[in-house]
Parts: structure tokens; sequence; C-alpha cells
């Protein structure tokens, strides 16, 4: 009789437990149907449970990321646009050159587009001072006041970057948000070879002072040309006619010309000459035969002068510190041109060093280009990371909720036959056998 009531006791406790454990079991699931979620709380999985938190500290990072680039690409997008304003108000200054040179040009026309170039000159300055969103200046470099361009000066240098030089590099996560304004718009003779090269006479000027060509000849140089980087010094450079030979080698004359270097570092380079083929007899003695000769004295600088050489003549040669002295010194020369020689020559400069500058804004904009086509492979690269890591996360703690279903139905059955089967085993004891019997 003792065997059969610790049977009994024990097929009451059995059940009671298989119930409460399915009791559990249906509110757990019922939970993670509600939440959506198999990990509610990290018991419930607690490795599963650290692999979300994981991936979400990395989801997390890569929004943190994606933030710095949205603000990085802002900056380098507005940068380019600047760019390319730049880049128009340079083209326009370029057309006014050329019309400036027109021989129907008169000195008052000369000096309306002066002024013209002047007021696009300002508005490049201010170009070059923009700021982004965050109020930092747009060509910074590496770093730099908050007006990197400062100028005119009167003193050297007329115009000054108030920056560090140089580009930062992209990372994985990020691009710079500033460009080098210092390569943008700032002039270095060794790597650029920006030079304005004037011409005058010793003897036209007044009171002893040396003046323009005069209008019965012509005398203009190219640009500077680089020929070795290595030797260029920066140093400013000029060249005195001191002698022109026409009679001792028959159909040749010789220039001789001295060379004063300031400061001076190999120089002074005196009797240098040049020779050029003397124009064919008959010529007229009031038009003088047009020539050119090369000028290579100057360390690893040449030019080409063309026109009439004469005793007296001098050329003058002054490195350039920036695509804004460029402007000045052609809003000067223009507007002060003695005659038609002294227009060509301040042209002919204008257009040289403003094409080098045109080329140095191209590259900083084409940088800015590159630097937005990364940033764009950036993105695309966070999308892809946001993408796989909150699969991860729904993975490690998102319930599938067909599964959970299937299984909260298949429970909540075996329940049902629980409980059914608990009101059967409540029903045998030894008062109940003894009862009915």
């Amino acid at each position: 009789m003792s065997t059969t009531r610790l049977g009994t006791a024990t097929a009451y406790a059995y059940t009671l437990q298989n119930l409460q454990a399915k009791q559990v079991s249906l509110a757990n699931l019922q939970n993670q149907l509600s939440s959506g979620l198999k990990i509610n709380a990290p018991s419930d999985d607690p490795a599963g449970a650290a692999a979300a938190e994981r991936a979400l500290t990395r989801l997390n990072r890569i929004a943190t990321d994606q933030r710095a680039l949205d603000a990085q690409q802002n900056s380098m997008s507005n940068a380019e646009s600047t760019l390319g304003d730049i880049t128009t108000a340079l083209q326009s200054i370029r057309t006014l050159v050329v019309n400036a040179g027109d021989a129907i040009q008169t000195p008052a026309d000369r000096q309306t587009i002066a002024t013209q170039i002047a007021g696009l000159r300002d508005q490049i300055l201010t170009l070059a001072n923009s700021k982004d969103s965050n109020g930092m200046p747009l060509f910074a470099g590496l770093g730099s006041a908050l007006t990197p361009f400062v100028g005119p000066n009167s003193t050297a240098p007329d115009y000054v970057f108030k920056g560090l030089s140089g580009q930062a590099t992209s990372t994985t996560t990020g691009i710079p948000s500033t460009i080098d304004g210092n390569a943008a718009f700032m002039d270095q003779p060794a790597t650029n070879g920006v030079y304005d090269v004037s011409v005058s006479n010793a003897t036209s000027g007044s009171g002893g002072t040396p003046g323009p060509i005069p209008t019965t000849r012509t005398l203009t140089t190219s640009g500077i040309t680089l020929t070795n980087s290595t030797l260029v010094n920066g140093s400013s450079y000029s060249l005195a006619v001191t002698g022109v030979d026409s009679t001792t080698v028959p159909g040749t004359t010789t220039v001789t010309y001295d060379v004063t270097e300031t400061p001076n570092v190999g120089g002074p380079y005196t009797g240098v000459t040049a020779s050029y083929p003397t124009p064919a007899s008959g010529s007229s003695t009031t038009t003088p035969a047009t020539a050119t000769f090369t000028v290579t004295a100057m360390p690893g600088l040449s030019m080409d002068v063309t026109g009439t050489p004469a005793v007296g003549d001098t050329i003058n040669v002054t490195p350039s510190s920036s695509l804004f002295t460029t402007l000045d010194k052609a809003v000067t020369g223009i507007s002060t041109a003695a005659n038609q020689n002294d227009a060509n020559q301040a042209v002919a400069q204008a257009l040289h060093n403003i094409d080098i500058g045109l080329a140095q804004v191209s590259a900083a904009r084409g940088q800015a280009g590159t630097l937005l086509n990364r940033a764009t492979v950036i993105s695309s690269a966070n999308d892809a990371r946001t993408i796989q890591e909150q699969t991860d996360q729904s993975n490690a703690q998102n319930v599938n909720m067909v599964q959970a279903i299937s299984d909260f139905q298949n429970l909540q059955t075996g329940y049902s036959a629980a409980l059914q089967s608990y009101a059967q085993i409540q029903k045998l004891s030894l008062f109940n056998y003894i009862g009915g019997g």
C-alpha cells in the first residue's frame, strides 16, 4: 500500500513540474512573439546577447564614421564648387586681357578693362578665403588661420598664405575636408616658374628715369620657361643691353647684355651674347626688322626676346608670389601701358601667368573631385557594412516568427494535453480506489 502512495506522489510532482515548465516556455514564446526578439534579457542566451551587442557597437561606429564623412564630403563639395567659380572668373579675366591687347583699344579703354579685372581679382581672393558650414577655411591645407590668404601687403611678399601647406590623405573611413591652398594659389619659382617680365629703355623716360620702348620699334618677351628647376633660386634679374653689333659678322647681329641678380647667388653675368640673322638689305630704317633671341643667362630659366633691341634697353624679371600677384600685375600693366608695345608686353605676361594659375586651380579642382569619388566609395562600403552588421544582429537576437508561431502552437497543444492528463492523474489515489471499490 505504501508503494502505491509513493508512486502517486511522484506522478503528481512530475506532472506539476512539467506543467510549470510548459507555462514558462509558453510565456517566453509569447514574449518573443510580442517583441519580435528571441533575446529579451542576457540570460535568455548569453552568447547570442554578446554577439548582438558587438554588432550594435559596430553599427554605432559605422554611423559615427558616416556622419563625419558626410560633413567632410559637404566641405569638399563646397571646395570643388568654389574652385569652379574661381576657374570661371579666371577665364573671364583671360578674355578681358586678350581684349586689352587689341590695337584699337585706347588708354581709357584699357583703364576700363583693368578696373573690370580688379573687380574679378577681388572676387577670386574672397572665394579663396571661403569657409565651410562650420566656419573652417576650405583651402587651409594642413591647417591655417581663419583667413588663409592675406594681402596685398605693403612689403614683400605682397600676398601670404597663413597656413601649413600640404594635402592630408584619405583614410579607410574618411577624406580630408580641406584643399591645399598653397598649391592652388601660391607660386613657387622652382615649381611653376611664374615670373613677371617688364621692358623699358634707359633714355626714353623723363628726368633720367627709364621709360617705355620708343614707338619707333618694338621689344617684347615671352613668359619665363623652366629649364632646370634645381638651379632656380628665386632671385630677381635685370638684363641690360650693352651692345648691338650688326657689322662684324656679315648677316648676323650680336646682342651683348649684362644680367644683375638680386639677391646675388651666382651672378652677376656680364658680357653675355646672343645672335640672330640680320634682316636682308633694303629693309626700312624707320621700321626696324623684328628678331628673336633666347636669354639663358638666368640659372634654370630662359625666355625669348622679340623685336629690335638697342643699347639702353632693360628687361626686369621678378618672381611672382601668388595668383593674386599675377592679377595685380595684369591690372597695373594694362592700366599704365604707355604705348602699344607696353600693352603687348603686359598682355603677354598676364596670359602666360594666368594660364599657369588656371592649371594650378584645375589641378586642385581635380584633386577635390578625386576625393569626392573616394567619399562615395567609402559611403558605399559603409552601407554594405551596415547591412552585414544588421544581419548579424538580427540573426543573433531576432526571433524566427514562423518557427516561433509553430513552436508556440505545438507547446500550447502539449500544455493542453498535459492539463487533461493531470486531471486524470488527480483521480488516481487509494481513497478513490477504495471508494470506487
